[in-house]
């Protein structure tokens, strides 16, 4: 079986972005925005656009199932209030999970939680436990910056996050550490910000003692860990000065990395210098970088042909393909052995 641990739902009906708008155009006067009611998108609707987008390249490309949760972007948590987002994650949620639900064999739901700048995390709870009680997904997407590329929150070994990390350790679930769009100019949204924020929670993390808090805590770095294997001596040598242990004793029980990384040189590095163990299978594909290249003749996101390609053995493609998002994913894995899978 081949997972896909990072999908989005970027091909959500038009709807869904035409009730966004009226919703933010209508921040001052809440009153005057659109009710939740008002969204009408149908199981035909939803079934169009995955049809004939993310299941016909899954088929066609050789993936089985795929972690779908919203679209990145449009979490956007740096607009509105709380109260703006809690709506919002909601409605968003709830296509990811009626999607899973019309395609069972080839979806299941990952949470965006509805964060908001200058707001306890602990509030995403709810949200969080709705999910995985009564969706069944089984992971959540955390911002480690919702003002949206200003950095206004402190860093993730801060105590405020413990909240959001005592009900991971509960139900057993892994975080992808991924950001929204950016409203700071100097960032690009997909082409630094992202990136920027893989690296970023890496540090954080590498500079704390976050893991010695909470042993069994699992977060998965997507975009192949943003800079980090390129540099993995520099973040040794940093460790080292630090009197940190090891890394891989430090973080890699810990941090996991993700193959939305779109070149064959960046997928043999990442394989070279992280530990197979420590690699999940992931396209984001129909995301950031849609285009083919012109140097191979196919998509950017085809990365099952950049692990086929690699210097691996059978065994190391199988644990980054389904045996590693199997352990990371402990809730998935559960759901597969439910269906004799």
């Amino acid at each position: 079986m081949i997972i896909d641990i990072h999908g989005h739902y970027t091909t959500a009906p038009k709807a869904l972005e035409d009730w966004r708008k009226r919703q933010v155009d209508n921040l001052a006067t809440p009153e005057l925005g659109p009710k939740v009611s008002e969204l009408k998108i149908s199981d035909d609707e939803l079934r169009d656009t995955i049809e004939s987008n993310q299941l016909r390249l899954m088929k066609e490309r050789g993936a089985d199932l795929t972690i779908f949760s919203p679209r990145a972007s449009f979490m956007a948590h740096h607009i509105g209030d709380f109260n703006t987002s809690s709506t919002w994650a909601a409605i968003c949620n709830e296509l990811c999970y009626r999607v899973s639900q019309l395609f069972p064999d080839h979806f299941i739901g990952a949470a965006m939680l509805p964060q908001s700048p200058g707001v306890d995390p602990a509030s995403c709870i709810p949200e969080l436990e709705k999910c995985v009680n009564d969706y069944g997904f089984v992971g959540i997407n955390l911002n480690p910056d919702p003002s949206g590329g200003h950095w206004t929150s402190p860093p993730l070994s801060d105590k405020q996050w413990y909240p959001i990390y005592e009900k991971m350790v509960e139900y057993d679930i892994p975080a992808m550490i991924h950001v929204s769009t950016s409203c700071n100019c100097a960032f690009h949204t997909t082409g630094a910000h992202y990136l920027n924020a893989d690296t970023t929670a890496f540090m954080q993390c590498l500079t704390s003692d976050l893991f010695k808090d909470f042993p069994t805590l699992k977060f998965v770095i997507p975009h192949g860990g943003g800079a980090v294997p390129y540099h993995w001596g520099r973040f040794r040598g940093l460790a080292q000065e630090l009197k940190k242990p090891l890394l891989k004793d430090h973080l890699l029980n810990n941090i996991f990395f993700d193959t939305c990384v779109y070149h064959q040189p960046g997928i043999d590095l990442l394989t070279r210098v992280i530990p197979v163990d420590n690699v999940l299978f992931a396209s984001e594909m129909i995301g950031a970088v849609r285009g083919i290249d012109p140097e191979t003749g196919h998509y950017y996101d085809d990365t099952k042909r950049y692990i086929e390609a690699a210097n691996l053995t059978a065994d190391e493609r199988h644990q980054i393909y389904e045996g590693n998002a199997r352990r990371v994913y402990s809730r998935l894995d559960a759901a597969l052995k439910a269906k004799g899978k």
